[in-house]
């Protein structure tokens, strides 16, 4: 049986909507959903291009640029490892701040990667992609802070806590987003503190929504853009720690607790990056297209730091950060067929801009917000078309995103045959810059492999709440402040068979799923959505996540 044999109550059309009454609606220039980095680049770089030109942005009306973001703020639901390229965020913020002005922990100090079996750490050469000379280790929720005051500077209107609900479509043309009601109860009843949601109407908007953007998904399927290969994820579970002793270099390590044979499709690794004197952070990614019921990226990532070569650089710490979020793995050949759409944008890893054997998004993100902030600016020229913005397909296929992904557009296909022969078909690829293997390898959805069971999460360590910990406390570590009492925003069939039900309730790291044992043979499935995260696993190994009430969600600080 397959999760996809199981689709969610769920249809994309339910995030499209016809536009409001123009008298009751917000009207903004240039509307930015999420305030990641591929949002606030486009906001920061709409800035400077109104800035330049004055009396072009007075045409853009009162407010010229506004950004909805879901989280609690800027930065709420923000997290990656994170060493980025900082050249495109330099050339971007040039003239606005210097490179010292921005927050990060300093360039990468040295690199290392080992190969892990249970017991030892064997080093291995750094595979070209992974080299990190002269890339720097940032917080991504401190760097969207930091981005949010930059984009408020120039000119930019954010609102936070709002949630872009539907894509408004008129006449076959993107013209703005409805945004969430707050205050309903459980069942949708409005409460004494309910507020209705708003049409926000624009000019030109930029879907920045990150992985599994919600309207980015209605967009795909409204505008048929999606490519001929479907997109794939994986999910990260990662920590922040105080620690005794500073980490002198970054760690990634490969193999140990993962599985090498092919039939359990375990691909990832893990990765160790010191965050000043006193801090680090260790995270664990896994691609979703694993088979094994009993798999738990979160379970996996506490036996990692009960390893020989891992425990030490933790012990005597303290655990003061977690959180988990979706990456998108699909590379160059699951690339939408068009970024845009009619009236509409897409930026950042809701497209899919990811380079995932080089580790990286960020500055993809941020040259592609760039980008789209420059071609919505030339469509919104007296002789502009809003609705017709190819320009941005070419600069970007003109870019070093596109030569980037292009060179590595098999690696991750390679490891479905399992971690020695994907590893050497990545090497092919790697010594031939992508030239070799021909054809280019399909990808696969993550929720059309079949589900195995094991007894994989008996060795699973039991938490003892200083190395290792369970998923509710972690949960309250990432500050999520999701009411109990709203709505249910996860989407599942709740009567699946007891691997199915398993699967959700190991995969999930946040404990929103349990299962109880119902009639003929299947589980009935019961759902906590207040401990939800957003990590978006559930819609890759088939239900579907959409937008809670604005705000809710985590408020991730250190990730």
């Amino acid at each position: 049986m397959k999760p996809a044999d199981y689709p969610p109550p769920w249809s994309d059309a339910e995030a499209v909507a016809p536009p409001g009454p123009l008298d009751e609606a917000i009207e903004v220039g240039v509307l930015v959903v999420g305030a990641g980095p591929a949002g606030l680049a486009a906001a920061i770089r709409l800035g400077q291009l109104m800035a330049a030109d004055p009396e072009a942005a007075g045409r853009l009306g009162e407010v010229p640029v506004a950004i909805v973001e879901k989280g609690k703020g800027p930065g709420s639901h923000l997290l990656s490892g994170a060493v980025i390229n900082p050249k495109p965020l330099y050339s971007l913020l040039e003239g606005l701040r210097a490179p010292g002005d921005i927050p990060s922990y300093g360039e990468v100090p040295g690199e290392s990667v080992q190969m892990l079996t249970a017991s030892r750490a064997l080093p291995l050469p750094v595979p070209p992609t992974m080299r990190n000379h002269g890339n720097v280790i940032v917080s991504l929720s401190q760097l969207g802070r930091f981005l949010a005051e930059v984009a408020e500077e120039v000119g930019a209107m954010i609102l936070p806590e709002t949630s872009a609900q539907q894509l408004l479509v008129d006449a076959g043309q993107v013209v703005g987003v409805r945004t969430g009601d707050k205050g309903r109860g459980r069942e949708g009843e409005p409460l004494g503190r309910f507020e209705p949601g708003s049409d926000i109407r624009a000019r030109v908007t930029i879907l920045a929504e990150g992985t599994q953007g919600h309207l980015t998904g209605a967009a795909f399927d409204r505008f048929r853009l999606t490519g001929e290969n479907p997109q794939t994820w994986a999910l990260g579970v990662k920590e922040v720690w105080k620690v005794a002793t500073p980490l002198a270099k970054i760690i990634h390590t490969m193999g140990w607790p993962l599985r090498s044979p092919a039939r359990f499709r375990e691909f990832g690794g893990s990765f160790i990056y010191p965050m000043g004197d006193d801090m680090l952070t260790i995270g664990l990614v896994v691609g979703l297209d694993y088979t094994d019921a009993d798999l738990s990226v979160h379970d996996l990532l506490q036996e990692l730091k009960t390893h020989p070569r891992i425990r030490p650089l933790l012990e005597g710490g303290e655990r003061v950060g977690w959180g988990a979020k979706t990456i998108p793995e699909g590379g160059f050949v699951a690339l939408p067929r068009k970024l845009w759409a009619p009236g509409v944008l897409i930026a950042g890893d809701g497209a899919g801009l990811v380079n995932v054997p080089a580790l990286k998004g960020i500055h993809y993100a941020i040259e592609s917000g760039r980008q789209a902030a420059e071609s919505a600016w030339r469509a919104l020229a007296p002789d502009g078309r809003p609705g017709f913005m190819t320009d941005y397909d070419e600069s970007m296929r003109a870019s070093f995103v596109w030569r980037d992904l292009r060179k590595v557009r098999n690696m991750r296909q390679a490891f479905k045959h399992g971690f020695w022969v994907g590893g050497a078909l990545a090497s092919v690829e790697t010594a031939t810059l992508g030239k070799l293997p021909l054809p280019d390898r399909p990808t696969e959805r993550d929720a059309s492999h079949e589900v195995i069971t094991s007894d994989r999460a008996a060795t699973y360590p039991v938490p003892d709440g200083t190395l290792t910990f369970d998923k509710l406390s972690s949960v309250f570590l990432s500050g999520n402040r999701t009411r109990d009492d709203q709505p249910n925003h996860v989407r599942v069939q709740t009567n699946v068979p007891a691997e199915i039900g398993e699967l959700w309730v190991r995969m999930c790291p946040a404990a929103v799923y349990e299962t109880e044992p119902a009639a003929d043979g299947l589980v009935d499935v019961k759902i906590t959505p207040s401990n939800c995260v957003q990590c978006g696993a559930i819609t890759a190994k088939g239900g579907r996540l959409t937008p809670p009430e604005g705000g809710s969600g985590p408020e991730y600080t250190l990730t």
